[in-house]
């Protein structure tokens, strides 16, 4: 029987431990995502993703699209997973490419100053939970 991995501090979802293979390993090698993504950005798993997780090559591709059934912001995915943020940029963007996960940004170019605010409060309260 596999233990399960003690909960989060609040008694979350539990915490995934470090990964001993390289980061760069968990993308083949590639350090620049094909698409750009902001750490705020959400990201949730699509119908097909769900469908196809137990069939996934990569654990750590596997792994995001389980952590994203709820929506996740990219920075959150990075911390649960216990890797750097680029390397789940790059995880992220392979499973966006294939429809698996759908990335939604919280800003765009003609966001308000209430909207920008707003966010950096959303930010801060949750930087202060942690």
């Amino acid at each position: 029987m596999i233990d399960e991995p003690p909960p989060g501090p609040y008694g979350e979802e539990p915490r995934r431990s470090a990964s001993l293979a390289r980061p760069y390993a968990w993308t083949e090698g590639r350090t620049a995502p094909t698409v750009e993504i902001a750490v705020e950005a959400l990201v949730e798993t699509t119908a097909a993703g769900r469908a196809e997780a137990a069939y996934l090559t990569s654990s750590a591709l596997a792994q995001v699209t389980e952590i994203c059934v709820r929506p996740r912001s990219l920075m959150e995915i990075a911390a649960l997973l216990a890797l750097p943020l680029g390397v789940v940029r790059v995880l992220v963007s392979d499973l966006m490419q294939d429809n698996l996960v759908i990335v939604r940004d919280t800003l765009s170019d003609t966001s308000t100053w209430d909207e920008r605010h707003d966010l950096m409060e959303r930010v801060l309260h949750g930087l202060r939970d942690l």
